[in-house]
């Protein structure tokens, strides 16, 4: 049995039709990231976005689930820190003791 890609994974997880971003906040309800549902990044919302439904927030054990999401693409981010600055961000939380995040959806035409 061969391990699902990321695209397949991401067929799974639930349509983001409707928001138009993600905007990540520290403890502080401070901006530290954001996330456009645009070509690019809009895998990276899906992601998110489901982390967000399940868990409330990005906490450790959210920020596991994500790496398993991100499937072949965690492997890279290991190997190429910088590259794929949301995955880092969650093996940031997951492995490094970094903390949590909360998050704001901004819908469209809102």
């Amino acid at each position: 049995m061969t391990t699902p890609s990321f695209k397949d994974i991401l067929d799974t997880l639930p349509a983001t039709s409707g928001i138009s971003a993600i905007v990540l906040l520290d403890a502080a309800g401070e901006p530290v990231a954001r996330l456009e549902n645009q070509p690019g990044t809009a895998g990276s919302v899906r992601v998110y976005h489901a982390l967000l439904k399940q868990h409330g927030h990005l906490d450790r054990n959210a920020a596991q689930q994500g790496l398993a999401l991100y499937a072949e693409h965690t492997a890279d981010a290991r190997l190429h820190p910088g590259k794929h600055p949301n995955i880092d961000r969650l093996l940031a939380i997951a492995e490094e003791g970094a903390p949590g995040l909360r998050a704001r959806i901004v819908l469209e035409n809102g």
